[in-house]
């Protein structure tokens, strides 16, 4: 999270996260426990990890403030406010605390999230924020299942056309000066009271853009919502492989490993260029996500090109891995061989790697056992890999 001067990110984010939370008996629904951790710290998680992100806001109730401030699950970069007794006081709040820290910056999208949301997913932020900044104003909406009717009494007075109508959900989308000028027409404190900036942009005859929503994205709002969110994270949650590779050394030069070439070192032999590190990756990631084992996707026979790249078959692999909605979260490998000495090029291969999973370099770790070893690969005859991978869901 965090844009440069030349590149920002195209949205700030308020979260709302001062309510009353009526209809939870009591219990404070942001801080409900979900998998070990409160709700809100899904939600905030959820826009940390969006490149679509720059700036976030946590607006709470002024006796929270400090609290939530050192809170360890709280984004590095996220600043924490009091808001004010209504859902507009607080947005108000928010979106002004961001215009004091950038005045200059009033025509960038402010993307305005229920903090009791924690399942928006990354598409639907950065959806949101790209509408917003295209079309001034953008919200997610989902269509109304059921027929509608309208009452009189205890009567159907009417049968309305559910196609033209639609249920409003969060982040909301809107450029920042368009809601500072909407305030200025209707002021938070003393207008009439407004159920989200949608309604606020209509009054002022702001168009509103209107881009799908997600049924996944509920509110918790009854205790109930509570257990489905905690179902729906937990099917979520991180999984692991585990891969492993050997290759003894053959005829020809060069070594590649991790991606990396080692100029006037022998070649491993094998079907393939014999890359064992990122064999063992490929087998780890396979392995977390159910999808077998290396040897099925390319079997070393005339089905497998001889010489294939393994850079190549490492990114089959992980297309595999995105096809099931599934993407890399880390890398742990250990290199195993007496020779050669790799702690020179370690760097190099960790951003390799890094660059071929999509992953921040802090993601990869990789080291190398050359002492104290048996058989082919303290002989120096062979070199051996094993690799542990993290998955977690695309969102």
């Amino acid at each position: 999270m965090g844009g440069s001067a030349a590149g920002r990110s195209p949205a700030d984010v308020v979260i709302v996260a001062a309510g009353g939370s009526r209809r939870m008996g009591g219990m404070d629904k942001l801080q409900a426990p979900i998998l070990g951790r409160p709700l809100l710290a899904w939600t905030l998680e959820a826009f940390a990890a969006s490149p679509s992100v720059d700036r976030l806001v946590v607006v709470t109730s002024e006796t929270r403030v400090d609290a939530l401030e050192v809170e360890p699950w709280l984004p590095a970069h996220a600043s924490v406010i009091a808001g004010g007794p209504t859902r507009q006081l607080s947005v108000a709040a928010g979106v002004r605390h961001l215009d004091r820290a950038d005045p200059g910056g009033r025509d960038r999208a402010v993307l305005v999230h229920d903090g009791a949301r924690p399942l928006v997913s990354a598409a639907l932020i950065g959806a949101v924020a790209e509408a917003a900044a295209r079309h001034g104003a953008a919200i997610p909406v989902l269509p109304v299942p059921e027929t509608v009717k309208r009452l009189d009494g205890g009567l159907v007075h009417e049968t309305l056309d559910r196609s033209r109508l639609a249920t409003a959900q969060t982040p909301q989308g809107v450029r920042r000066d368009l809601l500072l000028n909407a305030w200025v027409k209707y002021p938070p404190a003393d207008g009439p009271e407004f159920t989200d900036e949608a309604a606020l942009l209509e009054a002022c005859r702001i168009p509103v853009h209107a881009i799908p929503g997600e049924v996944s994205n509920l509110k918790v709002t009854v205790p109930d919502d509570l257990r489905r969110v905690e179902q729906a994270l937990g099917a979520a949650a991180p999984r692991v492989g585990f891969g492993h590779d050997s290759h003894p050394f053959g005829p020809g030069y060069p070594l590649r490993l991790g991606g990396v070439e080692l100029p006037g070192v022998p070649r491993l032999a094998g079907h393939s260029d014999g890359d064992v590190v990122l064999h063992a990756i490929a087998d780890a990631l396979l392995g977390g996500s159910g999808l077998g084992d290396l040897g099925r996707v390319y079997p070393a026979d005339a089905r497998t090109p001889a010489g294939i790249s393994s850079a190549a078959m490492l990114a089959e692999v992980v297309a595999r891995v995105r096809a099931v909605d599934l993407q890399p979260a880390s890398i742990d490998v250990l290199v195993i061989g007496a020779r050669p000495r790799l702690g020179s090029r370690l760097d190099d291969m960790r951003g390799t790697i890094a660059a071929a999973l999509a992953l921040d370099p802090g993601r990869v770790n990789i080291k190398a056992s050359t002492g104290n070893l048996e058989g082919d690969e303290g002989a120096g005859r062979s070199i051996a890999a094993r690799a542990v991978a993290v998955l977690e869901p695309l969102r």
